[in-house]
């Protein structure tokens, strides 16, 4: 196998939330779709505080938010108002222009509670980035599953592994949860021509190459690799088909033109953006 590419991701905070971003990153601006790669990484809140994302805009993506513990409540433009749970899928399409919130629901709010999971955005088709906007939520129990001889996987997003979930992506796309025991092991088929795999928790080997954990390999396009687990592991793998072209990425908008992503800056600086129903907050411009 050829030598890995391996992306350390930086520390961010957002709005209070640590996070690690492996992705975008100066070696690897795109595996398939995903462009944007968020780590929330396990930060338990106290009384009166959580996680508060004002109203901000985007274009030209889907979000995909998916926890392990906690919950977000998710609202946005098309009116829709969603709590998110661990398991669960939240996924937005951006289309030509949405806001949206994400916070912790009231009732957590005033008990305190445990926050962590990942968010990623995958870049719309060239003939969806100035479509219409959407929302769906799918409970875990709608994902497909498997578990076999101590590897458990969800299909959260795409095909992949005999599998094919009900998230409405937009290209050929692979998302999947990995857990595996101690002494498993995990092929990983070329079925995708773009994946990477980022190991959340545990020691594992690829293809007899010790992984780091909390970083982002990018896996040799057109192999075969084989995933053996050295305890314990959780992990995640991305990835798909390549993009038609590169994605210009600025605060919270992505186009394959740059002068979309300027319409957008100059209608959100001037107000003349869809609102967040009972909004009235929001995130200006950087």
């Amino acid at each position: 196998m050829p030598p890995l590419t391996i992306i350390r991701p930086r520390a961010e905070e957002v709005e209070g939330q640590p996070i690690l971003r492996p992705l975008p990153s100066a070696k690897c601006r795109s595996v398939g779709p995903f462009v944007f790669f968020d780590h929330m990484l396990r930060t338990h809140y106290p009384a009166g505080h959580g996680m508060n994302i004002r109203q901000h805009p985007h274009i030209g993506l889907s979000t995909l938010t998916y926890l392990f513990e906690g919950q977000l409540q998710h609202k946005d433009s098309l009116g829709s108002d969603q709590q998110v749970g661990p398991g669960e899928v939240s996924w937005m399409t951006a289309g030509a222009a949405i806001a949206h919130i994400e916070r912790t629901p009231a009732a957590l709010l005033a008990q305190g509670s445990t926050l962590s999971g990942l968010q990623v955005w995958l870049a719309s088709p060239k003939e969806h980035e100035q479509g219409a906007g959407h929302y769906s939520h799918h409970d875990a129990g709608s994902l497909p599953f498997s578990d076999n001889l101590g590897v458990r996987i969800r299909l959260i997003a795409g095909t992949g592994f005999c599998m094919t979930s009900l998230v409405p992506v937009l290209s050929p796309t692979l998302y999947a949860q990995v857990h595996m025991q101690t002494a498993t092991t995990l092929l990983i088929p070329a079925e995708h021509p773009e994946r990477a795999l980022y190991l959340l928790e545990g020691e594992a080997l690829l293809d007899g190459q010790a992984l780091e954990p909390h970083c982002l390999v990018v896996l040799p396009e057109g192999d075969d690799v084989t995933l053996c687990a050295e305890s314990d592991c959780h992990a995640v793998i991305i990835g798909g088909s390549p993009l038609e072209g590169p994605r210009r990425m600025n605060w919270n908008f992505v186009a394959s033109d740059p002068a979309l992503i300027e319409q957008a800056r100059t209608r959100w600086a001037a107000g003349d953006w869809p609102t967040v129903p009972g909004e009235t907050g929001r995130i200006e411009l950087p």
